[in-house]
């Protein structure tokens, strides 16, 4: 009985573990084809990030932009990991651990606040997410306060070829406005640097990338 229940819980963990490397494998394909396209050097680029910095990555996901990011700032230089999902920042802090980066954290957000440490921001970056932002004043608010005078918030996302959208409406296709985002940033205070609603046009796509950058006064 224990020998069979044994066997039973070791073939389980064999599968986790299979489907595990096989999510891995996946991740690494289609993060190799969205270099391709996502530009992602401009994108941190306007981040200003050096060794030494604390840049937040809100909305980290598996860790797409958290790795490359890890890759400036380190040595003495963190990454703060920020998301919703359990399994996501698992799949991040085991590939963070497996490439060495030992400055990167990853910390499960609510929905209403990051769970940000103690300790001045150098640099935010927001990409694919700020549309998914189910209560953008109060996290807006903390990024804020928690930032240093004149560190940057890059918020890089996909909006309808159609201005007219809500914010309601837009979020339901998971794309928002840069019109929208650019108004409800503002309103806390930070201030726009670069802002360009045409950061990626690709031929077929429904959305158009675009991407602003703000800095705090």
């Amino acid at each position: 009985m224990v020998a069979g229940t044994l066997l039973v819980l070791l073939l389980a963990l064999a599968f986790v573990v299979t489907q595990a490397l096989q999510t891995l494998d996946t991740l690494t394909i289609v993060e190799r084809e969205r270099d391709t396209w996502q530009r992602p050097d401009d994108i941190l680029r306007h981040l200003n990030a050096v060794p030494g910095s604390t840049v937040v990555d809100l909305g980290s996901g598996a860790g797409y932009f958290t790795l490359k990011i890890a890759q400036r700032v380190e040595p003495g230089g963190s990454v703060l990991a920020v998301d919703l999902r359990r399994q996501s920042l698992a799949f991040l802090w085991y590939r963070a651990w497996r490439q060495g980066y030992a400055g990167v954290k990853v910390i499960r957000s609510e929905v209403d606040n990051p769970k940000l440490p103690p300790g001045p921001l150098d640099a935010v970056l927001i990409a694919n997410t700020y549309h998914e932002l189910m209560a953008p004043d109060p996290i807006l608010r903390i990024l804020f306060a928690s930032m240093r005078q004149g560190a940057r918030l890059v918020v890089v996302d996909r909006g309808p070829r159609d201005d007219g959208e809500s914010r309601s409406d837009a979020a339901a296709h998971h794309e928002l406005t840069a019109a929208t985002a650019e108004a409800e940033i503002t309103s806390h205070g930070f201030q726009v640097t670069t802002s360009d609603h045409r950061f990626i046009d690709r031929a077929g796509d429904d959305d158009i990338w675009w991407l602003i950058v703000f800095r705090k006064p």
